[in-house]
């Protein structure tokens, strides 16, 4: 029942604005969270974080024990961390840090503090802000509609296999690799069996939802030499379930389809910029009528939108 969606720019702007109309439209499809994953103009020095810690009461102490980390690693703070907080129990991060030495070395460290404090996003570009609530309330908590970028994702989630905490939210980042992020609709049924070979490989998951894992599965297949074309149609062979699910990298976007089509996705491109949802109502709220929508209602469909001139390996 959740929604999804994907917003592609010619040129940077107010992605943040556009994904938040288009999951302010799909409100009713899960309110119990709702997430954003947004491409911004990427950094050339560093890595930019978004972070979640769990008791905002042990703020101090959580930073201090991610710092010493960060030291061990040859990494350093690069601006001073911002802080946001309610009445909630969890806070939430934006940080941007040096280059640690090794950032899969990293990550394995940091995660070993994730029941405090988890490292949500890493990448040049990508920020995933997420959080408990509504598209509207989690947007004016974290100035989602005043965020710049090329390209984005969105999410909103009802809690059907996994709690309602704000850290089992979409999107996700495929830890350890930079710069991706996913949002997916439906269940993965063999998520326990590529969840056990993937932890033999040495990946860690922090949350139980099975959307984690298709983050983590397709960066691995990339990197076993894949391109994103090629590992997005091989998810639809080899994972089981009913499924849609929008990966993003710096360079594009990309879905893939199960081989029983129940999951719903429909676009709009006009003038060279794209919006993509579980719902046509939605992509109507931020491209004209008159454009033309495309219904990816068959089975095993995927396809690539690559973001201005920068192209995706096919």
């Amino acid at each position: 029942m959740c929604g999804i969606a994907g917003r592609i720019l010619q040129a940077p702007g107010k992605v943040g604005r556009d994904l938040v109309e288009l999951m302010d439209a799909q409100e009713h499809r899960g309110a119990d969270s709702t997430g954003f994953a947004i491409y911004g103009i990427p950094i050339d020095e560093g890595y930019i974080l978004r972070g979640m810690g769990f008791n905002k009461v042990n703020l101090d102490k959580d930073m201090a024990e991610f710092h010493a980390i960060l030291k061990e690693h040859d990494s350093d703070f690069l601006e001073e961390p911002k802080f946001i907080q309610d009445d909630n129990a969890h806070y939430c991060t934006r940080m941007v840090i040096k280059d640690p030495k090794d950032l899969s070395r990293w990550v394995m460290d940091i995660d070993n503090i994730s029941d405090r404090f988890e490292v949500q996003s890493c990448g040049r570009s990508l920020e995933i802000v997420k959080d408990i609530g509504s598209s509207e309330e989690v947007a004016q908590k974290h100035g989602v509609r005043d965020m710049i970028g090329t390209h984005g994702l969105g999410h909103a989630r009802l809690a059907t296999e996994s709690s309602v905490l704000p850290n089992a939210s979409h999107p996700f980042w495929a830890r350890p690799f930079s710069d991706v992020a996913i949002v997916h609709n439906g269940q993965i049924t063999d998520y326990y069996t590529w969840r056990d070979k993937l932890m033999r490989q040495g990946y860690r998951f922090l949350t139980y939802n099975d959307s984690e894992l298709i983050a983590i599965w397709i960066s691995d297949q990339m990197k076993q030499g894949l391109t994103m074309q090629q590992a997005l149609e091989k998810s639809i062979s080899s994972i089981d379930g009913v499924f849609t699910y929008m990966i993003a990298q710096p360079n594009g976007i990309g879905f893939a389809k199960d081989r029983f089509a129940m999951k719903p996705l429909v676009t709009i491109q006009e003038n060279g910029e794209l919006a993509a949802a579980t719902e046509e109502q939605a992509v109507r709220r931020v491209i004209s009528e008159e454009a033309d929508v495309i219904n990816y209602d068959g089975p095993s469909m995927m396809k690539i939108w690559g973001v201005g001139n920068k192209k995706v390996a096919a």
